[in-house]
């Protein structure tokens, strides 16, 4: 089994290949410990090239409302008042640490997401 590292877009694209043709490998087989190994191989080579962002905090509670169904009026009592939400929706007014750890608990929203939006709003960064 030749295994070399991922150092650039070629080496990239070929270990993708061979992920797809191993793809569904018999576990427990040559063939499945070297899918195993490339596909550690790419996601390190894609953490390092490819990172993603943390999502907007706004846009994670909303996505998450819209996931279970629920619209705003379902953080009344969360967030605070029906005011306070819709100024907290709105990015006219910042989220406190009680609203995050509530909205943590309630919607299950990583807190590092959450904790984003008071650092964003004072201008630093996160």
């Amino acid at each position: 089994m030749r295994i070399k590292p991922i150092r650039n877009e070629k080496n990239h694209a070929e270990a993708l290949s061979q992920i797809e043709r191993l793809w569904g490998a018999h576990e427990g087989t040559p063939e499945s410990d070297r899918l195993e190994i490339l596909v550690t191989l790419v996601e390190a080579y894609e953490r390092t090239h490819f990172p993603i962002d943390v999502p907007d905090p706004l846009a994670a509670i909303r996505f998450r409302l819209e996931q279970q169904g629920k619209d705003a009026k379902s953080l009344v009592g969360v967030i605070g008042s029906r005011t306070r939400v819709y100024e907290v929706l709105r990015g006219d007014r910042s989220l406190t640490l009680p609203m995050i750890r509530r909205l943590h608990k309630h919607l299950r929203i990583p807190a590092e997401v959450l904790i984003r939006a008071g650092n964003e709003k004072r201008g630093r960064a996160a």
